[in-house]
């Protein structure tokens, strides 16, 4: 594809979504310049599922564009995050959207404190129950969430989860739904050192149906970039 095809695929899909909902570049195997062409195109917030692609681009980054432009652009984890790699992740995400466990916040949290940092997370729901997925159970949701929200150096602000990647996209609906009534359970609840106010749901089958069902972040590969592998997103 050519880059101002791909430019044009991205305004046009940037426009074609609702006031309020922001869009997550999915980016895993996308060239330093293909995420070029999507920063200059309007994307704001870049995800990555692997940290070491993640600096590699952003290094590769500096090298081609403008500090200012690029100092306005988020970076989103969007992957599983092993405890091991949750200095690193600190280091280069302005939000994780992907803690599942209390041994991950607690590492997460020890590193933001060490580096001066209160880190913006999102907690992530295993909406499906699915053992080949991660991310918590809603019948634990709500015990986490509070312990989460008790550290120092972590800002709680809400919730994401997967849903099928492939198939029908409306197959993907009950596992949204869900994950809202979650999300309005929680906030009803006025959890102290919480600040929900993202839902993070949908990809590039299911956002349009992840929208509907109150969705304001939407993680998008395929759809934005063009097909790669179905392993892209």
């Amino acid at each position: 594809m050519s880059s101002n095809s791909l430019s044009k695929r991205i305004r046009i899909l940037l426009n074609s979504l609702p006031s309020g909902v922001t869009l997550v570049a999915a980016a895993k195997t996308r060239s330093a310049e293909e995420v070029k062409i999507a920063i200059e195109a309007g994307i704001s917030v870049i995800g990555y599922n692997y940290l070491q692609e993640a600096e590699s681009i952003r290094q590769s980054l500096f090298g081609i564009m403008d500090a200012d432009q690029l100092s306005s652009v988020h970076w989103h984890m969007i992957g599983h995050l092993q405890r091991n790699k949750a200095k690193k992740a600190v280091e280069l995400f302005d939000m994780i959207e992907t803690v599942d466990s209390l041994r991950l916040a607690e590492v997460v949290n020890r590193h933001a404190e060490a580096s001066g940092k209160t880190i913006p997370v999102l907690m992530e729901i295993n909406s499906g129950e699915e053992s080949n997925k991660t991310g918590v159970i809603p019948d634990k949701a709500e015990s986490l969430f509070r312990q989460i929200a008790e550290f120092s150096h972590l800002q709680i602000q809400g919730l994401m989860t997967m849903g099928p990647r492939f198939g029908d996209p409306e197959e993907a609906r009950s596992y949204f739904k869900l994950t809202k009534n979650l999300f309005d359970k929680l906030a009803a609840e006025h959890i102290p050192n919480s600040d929900l106010k993202f839902l993070s749901m949908g990809m590039s089958n299911t956002y349009k149906q992840a929208i509907e069902e109150g969705a304001n972040i939407v993680r998008i590969g395929t759809k934005l970039f063009g097909e790669r592998n179905r392993d892209s997103e």
